[in-house]
């Protein structure tokens, strides 16, 4: 980029949040803005998950853009690489590699309460922007556990979303730590190669059949020729997990059904009633992100693979020790330990209209407006913010709903003027707030009784959505300039000295046409 260039709007990171962003300002006649990416290339979380075995747990065909759709998804559920594909042919069918700055890290973005805009230092340079949105997704930077001891490790030691493909895990003693959403898939993968793989499981999940199939090439064909079926089956994925919303946000114990088919599903594979045991949760289905397996519970069957039912406590040199006391030796250890979700890094490099940054705003927890903006940071918006997570559909369909907000969003700026910013009002905030929190309540993720990824350093669920994504992108919808203050800039003393210079010639310039037409309509009338 060039030194202080100047851009309608900055967009940061190139994941599904990123390049939305940008495929909607340039359908909304935007094309002054820039999409900013620490890495060398698009696809985030997409990008940088490449471990052996990822795939995504929402079925293709909904796990898309509604305006990009691929008749040619090859399963039923896609893995990373044809996941990350098609995030490259986003960028290229809508254009978009000319905005696109890769190697451009934010270091930090700074509010500038006289001119209305951000100042952003990146790793390749500055620039200044009249909006910034922040799509950097909270999948972005993984979370590896203070464990006593992790320095005295003499063996190799990385997260499953910075994978090392160099380092071979073959004959090799390999600790997992975790249970997530990537550890289940990551332990078939591997478990065929290694010498001796120890799970080192904290909470067991609830795992539910993974029903994924190749998708053939009639039906890729058909979706081709005809694309409305294409939408009718992204339609008819979505309106069964509509209609599963309410299990989940308001009648909890309905969940019951689905843990006994969950019981069935691994009584099938695990037949030994004391590994069953470490292996059933103690808290009910839905609390925690209900993963897809087929091949995660026969793999746990294997002669060389150990299932310690305990979290990783300390490590001694080689040897991992576990908090009920047994220990491995190993020669590598994956963490499979989630991302910082509830305190993003980027918070820290966001600092506002009152000096502070957004980490500092939300000390007490992430709070925002409609999921987007917060008081005390003007013109500043995130996609996938507060309270926009799902538990059991697309993240796809609520950043489209975003993507409507922030359109209106700069719409309604383009009205307001040049000199204007827009900053979200601390009581439309808390409002906003109030009614997520109180229909979070009776949710099976609040009182599931299990101690999710959800929930922030306070207890409190700041992640996920307490509805259907109807309701979310009804809410969205629109922006209501009520919910906001309107900020204006000081016009600069020259032009206004010029403008008052001018302004009794505009006037008399004015009046004379005024006369001139009045004469002519009564010459007219006459």
């Amino acid at each position: 980029m060039t030194e202080h260039e100047h851009v309608r709007v900055a967009v940061i990171g190139s994941g599904f949040g990123g390049l939305g962003a940008a495929v909607r300002l340039r359908r909304e006649g935007v094309t002054d803005f820039v999409v900013l990416e620490r890495a060398d290339s698009v696809g985030g979380t997409w990008r940088d998950n490449s471990y052996p075995g990822c795939a995504c747990d929402v079925p293709s065909h909904l796990y898309s853009f509604s305006f990009a759709p691929n008749p040619d998804w090859p399963r039923t559920f896609s893995g990373q690489e044809h996941i990350r594909a098609y995030l490259e042919h986003v960028a290229d069918v809508f254009r978009l590699r000319s905005h696109l700055r890769f190697n451009s890290e934010v270091k930090m973005m700074t509010w500038d309460a006289e001119k209305l805009r951000w100042g952003i230092e990146t790793s390749s340079g500055f620039l200044t922007a009249d909006v910034v949105v922040s799509a950097t997704g909270p999948l972005s930077d993984p979370k590896i556990p203070d464990i006593p001891g992790i320095d005295t490790f003499p063996g190799k030691v990385f997260h499953s979303a910075r994978w090392d493909h160099d380092y071979d895990l073959r004959g090799k003693r390999v600790a997992m730590i975790g249970t997530g959403a990537s550890a289940i898939q990551i332990v078939p993968s591997i478990q065929p190669d290694v010498d001796r793989l120890t799970l080192f499981q904290r909470t067991p999940p609830w795992v539910m059949p993974r029903v994924d199939r190749a998708i053939s090439g009639a039906e890729r064909w058909l979706h081709r020729q005809l694309p409305f079926t294409t939408q009718a089956r992204r339609g008819l994925l979505w309106g069964i997990r509509e209609l599963q919303v309410q299990a989940f946000t308001k009648r909890p114990n309905e969940l019951g059904m689905v843990e006994q088919l969950a019981k069935r599903n691994m009584a099938r594979a695990v037949k030994d009633p004391a590994l069953r045991a470490k292996l059933t949760p103690d808290y009910r289905i839905g609390c925690k992100r209900i993963l897809l397996s087929n091949t995660y519970y026969p793999a746990l069957t294997r002669p060389n693979v150990d299932v310690v039912a305990s979290g990783l406590a300390e490590i001694d040199g080689s040897t991992l020790v576990a908090a009920d006391g047994s220990t491995a030796e190993v020669d590598a250890i994956v963490f499979g330990t989630g991302f910082h979700v509830t305190d993003m890094p980027i918070a820290e490099r966001v600092v506002g209209a009152e000096g502070k940054t957004l980490a500092e705003a939300w000390r007490t927890g992430m709070k925002s407006l409609r999921g987007a903006t917060a008081a005390g940071f003007p013109n500043w918006m995130t996609i996938i913010g507060p309270n926009t997570g799902l538990g059991n559909s697309s993240m796809i369909l609520m950043i489209e709903s975003q993507l409507n907000y922030m359109a209106d969003f700069v719409r309604q700026l383009d009205v307001l003027g040049a000199r204007a910013a827009l900053d979200a009002r601390p009581r439309a905030v808390d409002a906003w707030n109030h009614k997520v929190q109180e229909r979070m309540e009776r949710t099976v993720w609040n009182t599931g009784g299990c101690n999710s990824w959800y929930l922030d350093a306070n207890g409190v669920n700041t992640t996920v959505w307490p509805g259907t994504t109807s309701e979310f992108r009804t809410a969205t919808r629109r922006v209501d300039l009520g919910e906001y203050e309107v900020l204006r800039a000081p016009e600069p003393a020259s032009e206004s000295a010029a403008e008052s210079a001018t302004e009794p010639a505009t006037e008399s310039a004015s009046s004379s046409r005024t006369k001139n037409t009045r004469k002519k309509k009564a010459e007219a009338g006459a």
